[in-house]
Formats: structure tokens, C-alpha cells, sequence
């Protein structure tokens, strides 16, 4: 029997995905995925057209106020924008047009044939609004709130129209199924991969003992963002029980005060590098614990902790993917974190054939779940049986 030819798939998102830093490197990733493990794909232009001159004014602004005005425009002026993009499909025959991030970017998009529409974000605007991720952050624009409604209905109209949404976490489907009152056969979990491609298995886990070298661990551009002061705390905390706790930091520099002896700083390491990929897999292949109080919607950083056996800790908010007891374990927000995460280690300390346990189905929650063979595979399963249904 004849092999199915590959899928042919436009890829449409309002920034490049070439660009590595793009959605903190997850742009890069879906298409390296889809190109991987799921077919053919074509990257559709990120201009807006006829409306190009007004993106280029807004990319002129500060970025606080770039980044909220320019997808709000885009909304704005969508229907010019989404002439442009049906006049780039009629230049190919694709079987999917595959969105990611930019909901924006769908909308009035009149197909020129018949494909599968397809998309994915660790977010959307309204329901990041709404959560403890988005409140943690607050909105720069106030003034933004009255045309909510109007984003909300928008949302609704696109992702009820798309054929396959693909959220990478159990909280953004149920929080979307119910805003936006999707089909939940067409409004699938399927959790994101690690911005590191797979370091395999170590050969020697950090042995965890009382009076061995306790090594914490923070990776991340933004210090405060990341609850870098709580990973300090814990530390400083350790270190009063008598512990011989130490914390690397990576991605950024913390202030003065929250540095000491025992707080060793990258404040940048460039992956595409291979003196500093080392440096990076080294630290992440040396530590006992991520300690990220974060809030975020996703967090690849927590998929990178997994690849490498290292359990995380952090705050059960948004879809982290870290699964209480199997790659780490996720807190209530509220409450006393540090003490919380102090209780945690301190138990492990006491229990190290427990601690090897974890760092065991920690490994294995990266080797079934969170990387991108397993994310491609199964996006490729759902595109080809709706392919089957639009011929």
C-alpha cells in the first residue's frame, strides 16, 4: 500500500519563528516539532499587509506598551490583515494552517480551499487576565479593560471556528472549555517539550546526604519574576538548620542583597555555545532542586529540570507542568512558601531513597510527556485524522 504523503503546513504566528527568542524560545520549538515529527511546513510572512506602516509605528513605541498595542491592533485591523495572509495560502496548496500564540491572527481569515485550522498558546488573553498568573502582573494599559467584552467575543468566535486546538496544559482546557464553550473533542491536552534538546539519562545523580553540598538551583531572565527571593530565603533557611545549602543562579543577576558566599551567578549563558550548553547541563546535571516561585502560565524551564531528572519546586499556578510527587511538587500560592519548600527538602534530606524515586519519575515524566517527539506524534495523529474528514 501506497505511504500518505506528508502533510503540507503553512505555519502563521505574528512573530518569526527563526527568531529564538520568540515567546521565549517556543516559537522555535513548535516549528522545529512540526518539522520533525509532524510534516512539511511553510512559514507564512509575520507583516500586516496594507497595514504594515501601522505595525512599524507601534514597534517604535517602548516595549511595555508595544507588546499590549501591537496585538490589540492587530485585532483592530484584521480584516486588512487577513486578506493578506488568504493571498499567501492561494501561493501554496497546504493541508493545515497551523497558528501559534497569536489568536489575533486568525481572525476574519476567510480560507482560499478547504484545510485544517489548528492552534496553540500556553494562553489566551482573557484567561490569563482572569488568572493568578495575570493578577500577579497586573495590566499596563487600565484603560484596556473596556474593550475586554469585545477580546472575549473575539476569542470565542476564532477558537470555536478552529478545527484542533492543542493546549499544552490540563488548566488552560478547562479554563478555555468553559470561557469560550468549546467542543471538547476538538479542544485537546498535549503538553509542551523542554527549549533543550534531550540531555539523556545521567550516569550519576547528585547523591542528597546530611552534610553533603545541597545545591539549589533558579533559571531565568527576570529574578523577581521567577521567585528568586524565595529560592534565596530557602537557602538562608537551610543553611540556619544547619544544612550545607548553596544556590546557582542562571539567565540573570540578583541584587546585592540577595547575594552571598554561597549564590553562584550565570547571568547569561547562550545555548547555541557549546562551552556555555555545557556550563548550563553541568548545573542543571549538578543540582538537588529548582526552586522557582513563579507565576506563569507554562514554563519551559520546568520541562528542562525534568529532561534532566531534577525535581522542581514551585507554585501550583497556571498549567505548570510539574505533577505533585512525580517530577517535583507544585504549592498553593498562598501561604509560607519558603517554609513550604524548606519542609519538602528537609524530607528528602532525611529520606534519600525517596529523593532517588523522584529524580526517577521525573526523568520518566520527560520521556513520555513533556518533549517533543511525544507532543509531535500526537499532533500529527489529530491532523491526519481531520485530514481525512475535509476530503
Amino acid at each position: 500500500m501506497a505511504q500518505a504523503r506528508p502533510l503540507r503546513i503553512a505555519y502563521l504566528c505574528d512573530q518569526s519563528p527563526e527568531d529564538r527568542q520568540s515567546y521565549s524560545g517556543g516559537n522555535a520549538r513548535l516549528l522545529a516539532a512540526l518539522r520533525d515529527h509532524v510534516g512539511e511546513v511553510s512559514v507564512l510572512g509575520t507583516g500586516w499587509h496594507a497595514a504594515q506602516p501601522v505595525r512599524q509605528a507601534i514597534e517604535g513605541l517602548p516595549d511595555p506598551v508595544a507588546i499590549r498595542a501591537r496585538w490589540r491592533a492587530h485585532l483592530a485591523l484584521g480584516r486588512v490583515i487577513a486578506r493578506g495572509v488568504a493571498n499567501d495560502l492561494r501561493q501554496g496548496q497546504y493541508d493545515v494552517l497551523f497558528c501559534a500564540y497569536s489568536f489575533q491572527s486568525l481572525h476574519r481569515l476567510r480560507l482560499p480551499y478547504p484545510m485544517i485550522t489548528a492552534y496553540t498558546s500556553d494562553a489566551t488573553p482573557t484567561v490569563y487576565k482572569r488568572s493568578e498568573v495575570g493578577a500577579a502582573f497586573g495590566s499596563f494599559l487600565k484603560v484596556s479593560r473596556l474593550v475586554d467584552p469585545l477580546i472575549q467575543r473575539t476569542e470565542r468566535q476564532v477558537f470555536q471556528a478552529t478545527d484542533l486546538l492543542f493546549w499544552p496544559s490540563e488548566w488552560l482546557k478547562s479554563e478555555a472549555d468553559a470561557l469560550y464553550g468549546l467542543d471538547p473533542a476538538k479542544s485537546l491536552v498535549v503538553p509542551w517539550g523542554a527549549n533543550i534538546a534531550d540531555p539523556g539519562t545521567a550516569a550519576a545523580p547528585p547523591k542528597l546526604a546530611p552534610g553533603a553540598p545541597l545545591q539549589l538551583l533558579v533559571l531565568g531572565r527576570d529574578w523577581f519574576a521567577k521567585g528568586g527571593p524565595v529560592a534565596f530565603e530557602t537557602m538562608q533557611r537551610l543553611r540556619a538548620l544547619g544544612h550545607d545549602a548553596r544556590l546557582t543562579v542562571i539567565g540573570c543577576t540578583p541584587p546585592a542583597f540577595h547575594r552571598n558566599a554561597h549564590v553562584t551567578v550565570h547571568p547569561h549563558l547562550d545555548k547555541s555555545r557549546p562551552d556555555e550548553r555545557a556550563t548550563l547541563d553541568a548545573c542543571l546535571k549538578s543540582a538537588h532542586f529548582m526552586v522557582m516561585a513563579s507565576f506563569e502560565s507554562y514554563g519551559f524551564a520546568f520541562c528542562e529540570a525534568s529532561a534532566h531528572g531534577l525535581p522542581s519546586l514551585c507554585l501550583n499556578v497556571g498549567g505548570v507542568p510539574v505533577r505533585d510527587g512525580v517530577n517535583g511538587h507544585a504549592i498553593a500560592a498562598e501561604g509560607e512558601t519558603v517554609a513550604a519548600f524548606t519542609t519538602l527538602i528537609t524530607g528528602y534530606l532525611q529520606d534519600p531513597a525517596t529523593y532517588g524515586a523522584l529524580r526517577a519519575t521525573t526523568r520518566q515524566e520527560y520521556e513520555t510527556r513533556l518533549n517533543w517527539r511525544a507532543w509531535g506524534s500526537m499532533v500529527h495523529e489529530r491532523l491526519l485524522a481531520a485530514r481525512t474528514g475535509v476530503r
